[in-house]
């Protein structure tokens, strides 16, 4: 029996088992399973080939066994009731059969599936075809056809099951059953699609890089016995390609005069306090977002890199200094936030307003766009905010509220929601906005609760970006979330109704944050001329 070894954060163990009939494979999946519940075991990725068989799962689908036994028999193929859910599928030499073992959230089913048919789809597109999801149908498909069946179940939190690839199966042998259920859909292969045999290891290499990509996660491939593989080399960069930045020495100077200028006129950026990503790109194009009221904050998320301690006396001039950089900088669209000051009254209210009016005495034709803490929930201190007119009014969610204390200690999901929904309430002309950071340890389903919620409180634009860590002091990332991934949130935000959308792994709440402006006007504009145009 498979032993399993001691957990290693941040891996997954690929393991091939070679040709393995269908129940000793799931009597390893059992054993790696308990192991994972238990803490003793990390997660693994189990890679097989059957001898051919017809599982049928909890959906049932023994009726759609079109051949009698003894034609099956004759066939070789025997059949063999599972737990995944789904109904009946196949399992043969020429596929290659994925069965990860991780440890999921239940209430991150649907993100877990959608993660492992990517996987799949970028296995698939490798070889030039079209391969995506069909609506309503778990799977991966190519023209209409079936090219890989998921079945999965959870227990105790840890997955079982996976994912089924033809690549070069015996394709008669789906003419012995009907597929899923699906009598109106047929079943397609990487070698019938393409006309020409394919190397089924080179497939395995293939979908095991997407489904680290996918997954966010390194692998290290190991032997039937548990023990690593030597001659394979880990994965050395820290953060997935996607994330990686090139700065050229002329991006420098332009930062350079950038800090030049800021350090001349006493000003702070969250660009700067944050260590924000973009800082060479937004620099060098002549923007910043100004942080107001110091540069140390009264709180200590754990996220976050901005000092926290005993700030220092707010400067009266700082809203002319604002005001004055970004003349200077001839911005158009002036982003303004700051850290929370509990210390104040007002929570730093007065001064957000200030730097608005200051800013708007200089630049009449710019767009004002503020990024405020929670003001303790005053109402009376938005209305100060919210009396300077701003454009835009942002406050960050940043996260589910089941991370709250963890990421956010000091603040309330429930206080920033109403913030939002006071300020559209109050201010209707002003467009509210709103973000999160994805890989803290967030669900699917959480994070479109969250986009729903922002939705009922009247947020217009919304940023969903890659949170990642500061120090080593800080929350550890859970999860690279892919561009993929932050394209399919972009579309469900869109489908919810938010105005502009700015979603990716190095987005953040004022990255191009005149452009999502911009998004939201026309949006306004085409939905005006939508309802103004004769039928």
């Amino acid at each position: 029996m498979l032993e399993p070894t001691g957990p290693v954060p941040g891996l997954i163990s690929v393991i091939q088992l070679g040709t393995m009939e269908y129940e000793e494979a799931c009597r390893r999946q059992e054993a790696l399973a308990a192991a994972r519940a238990a803490g003793t075991s990390g997660d693994v990725l189990l890679l097989v080939q059957h001898p051919p068989v017809i599982t049928v799962g909890r959906g049932g689908g023994w009726e759609d066994i079109l051949a009698p036994a003894s034609v099956l028999q004759q066939q070789g193929v025997h059949t063999v009731p599972t737990d995944r859910g789904g109904r009946a599928t196949y399992h043969g030499p020429g596929q290659l059969v994925a069965y990860p073992i991780l440890r999921v959230a239940t209430e991150d089913l649907y993100g877990y599936i959608w993660r492992l048919e990517e996987a799949a789809i970028r296995t698939v597109k490798g070889y030039g075809l079209a391969a995506g999801r069909l609506e309503g149908q778990p799977g991966v498909w190519v023209a209409g056809r079936k090219i890989a069946a998921i079945g999965v179940a959870v227990r105790d939190g840890v997955t079982r099951h996976g994912l089924a690839l033809n690549v070069d199966p015996q394709m008669a042998h789906f003419d012995l059953f009907i597929p899923c259920g699906l009598a109106d859909h047929g079943t397609t292969s990487l070698a019938l699609e393409l006309g020409r045999s394919v190397d089924l290891d080179e497939v395995t290499r293939r979908f095991v890089t997407a489904f680290a990509q996918v997954f966010g996660r390194q692998m290290v491939w190991e032997d039937a016995e548990g023990r690593a593989d030597e001659h394979q080399a880990r994965p050395a960069a820290r953060h997935p390609p996607w994330l990686r930045q090139r700065v050229s020495r002329e991006t420098v100077a332009l930062v350079e005069q950038m800090e030049g200028l800021l350090s001349g006129l006493r000003l702070h950026t969250v660009c700067q306090e944050a260590h924000c990503p973009n800082l060479g790109e937004c620099f060098a194009e002549g923007t910043a977002t100004f942080l107001i009221l110091g540069d140390t904050c009264t709180r200590n998320c754990r996220f976050c890199a901005v000092q926290h301690g005993q700030p220092r006396p707010v400067d009266g001039q700082e809203p002319e200094h604002v005001a004055e950089a970004a003349a200077r900088l001839g911005l158009q669209h002036v982003v303004i936030t700051s850290v929370t000051r509990d210390d104040l009254p007002d929570g730093g209210a007065g001064h957000f307003a200030a730097t608005v009016r200051a800013v708007r005495q200089r630049l009449p034709s710019a767009h004002v766009e503020v990024l405020i803490p929670d003001l303790r929930s005053s109402r009376q201190a938005l209305g100060t905010v919210l009396a300077a007119a701003p454009d835009v009014l942002n406050h960050n969610l940043e996260t589910v509220p089941r991370l709250y204390a963890r990421v956010r200690p000091g603040a309330d999901y429930e206080r920033s929601l109403q913030l939002l929904a006071w300020a559209k309430a109050d201010a209707p002309q002003s467009l509210t906005k709103s973000g999160l950071m994805l890989g803290l340890g967030e669900h699917t389903a959480e994070v479109l609760q969250v986009l729903h919620d922002l939705r009922q409180a009247g947020c217009d634009l919304l940023t969903l970006g890659q949170y990642l860590r500061p120090s080593e002091a800080h929350l550890p990332i859970s999860r690279y979330v892919t561009p993929e991934e932050f394209g399919w949130y972009r579309q469900k935000a869109q489908e919810m109704g938010f105005r502009g959308v700015a979603s990716g792994p190095l987005v953040r709440s004022s990255h191009h944050a005149r452009e999502l402006w911009l998004q939201a006007r026309q949006t306004t504009a085409e939905a005006s001329t939508t309802k103004t145009a004769p039928s």
